[in-house]
């Protein structure tokens, strides 16, 4: 009972500073707390619920028993009390903790610096043929090759909407494969890695091929990839951002139980993997539609510029800490 005591002791002071959080939201809204402070009221609710458990369990006082059914009823009433109370939260959730989260993620560093450095050195080996001779036979094949010069030199630009349209799901069916695939290794950590190097060589090394001056249909290349390679690029690595961070959290438990810690990076990786597929929806989007339509390459070259500072000021602008990230 000496231990019981101890542990009540030390719970009050959690079930004060919910009560103090459902006070705030009493004399407003829900908006009135951030993000993290509304997860860290679910959290502070459902060990509010354990404690309620254990009381009974225990048959501790009925004053006790009495404050905690209050507390926990309290707390379950702010937290569902309508879905306009939900609604209203999401500006702040999306647009401050979700890139502030994502901007922090190391596990986001690593893929980027990986995937993107693979790519640009793939892309600068491959176009300079006279310093690396060989280089693109190493890492495509002759026949893949050929047929993608088939390819684009045959391309026409300006296609009728409903081809667009149908386009449309067939790269969303191929792009988001690329990223399952990087997403799905990556709790594996080193085949994840591995993967997303792969993706990142050989998509950099057509690209730095098909840049050649005297590539057949290097130019229609060029037009067609402008648009949206922003969006789809950056969705490859935060994909294998997300599939690491679940990796990281099987390997380091920082002294979690292992399904604990698991469970709570997976909670960390829905950010990365939601803003990787609504960017792969975008890039599909932009692909089928505007990539292969008739408009003037610099109408898509502003457009891709846009799309890069749009991506820019969402995950290094919003995503830079405007607090320290242990503050409540």
């Amino acid at each position: 009972m000496a231990n019981l005591a101890e542990t009540i002791q030390n719970r009050q002071a959690d079930w004060r500073r919910l009560e103090i959080m459902i006070n705030r939201v009493a004399s407003g809204r829900l908006s009135a707390i951030s993000g993290k402070q509304l997860a860290e009221m679910g959290d502070l609710y459902r060990a509010a619920c354990a404690d309620l458990s254990m009381a009974e369990q225990y048959r501790l006082s009925p004053e006790m028993v009495n404050y905690l059914h209050q507390l926990v009823g309290r707390a379950h009433n702010t937290i569902y009390r309508s879905r306009r109370f939900q609604v209203n939260l999401w500006w702040d959730m999306v647009f401050r903790d979700a890139p502030q989260q994502i901007f922090r993620d190391p596990c986001v560093h690593i893929c980027a610096i990986l995937f993107f450095g693979i790519f640009a050195l793939s892309s600068y080996c491959a176009f300079n043929e006279e310093k690396f001779p060989g280089f693109v036979d190493n890492i495509v094949a002759q026949e893949q090759l050929r047929d993608m010069e088939e390819d684009w030199r045959e391309m026409e630009f300006g296609r009728d909407f409903g081809t667009n349209l149908m386009a449309v799901a067939g790269y969303i069916q191929h792009n988001t494969s690329i990223g399952l695939e990087c997403f799905a290794k990556g709790p594996l950590i080193l085949p994840g890695l591995f993967t997303t190097s792969y993706n990142a060589c050989v998509l950099g090394t057509m690209f730095g091929y098909m840049a050649r001056p005297e590539t057949d249909g290097g130019d229609k290349f060029l037009e067609f990839v402008t648009a949206h390679g922003p969006f789809e690029l950056t969705a490859i690595a935060l994909a294998a951002a997300a599939g690491l961070r679940i990796g990281v959290g099987i390997l380091i438990t920082l002294g979690l139980r292992r399904m604990d810690s698991v469970r709570r990076n997976a909670m960390a990786a829905i950010p990365v993997m939601t803003a990787s597929g609504i960017l792969f929806f975008l890039a599909a989007c932009t692909e089928g539609m505007l990539s292969p339509s008739g408009l003037p390459y610099m109408f898509k070259a502003v457009w891709g510029m846009f799309c890069s500072t749009l991506l820019m000021f969402y995950f290094v602008v919003l995503g830079y800490p405007t607090e320290r990230p242990g503050a409540t």
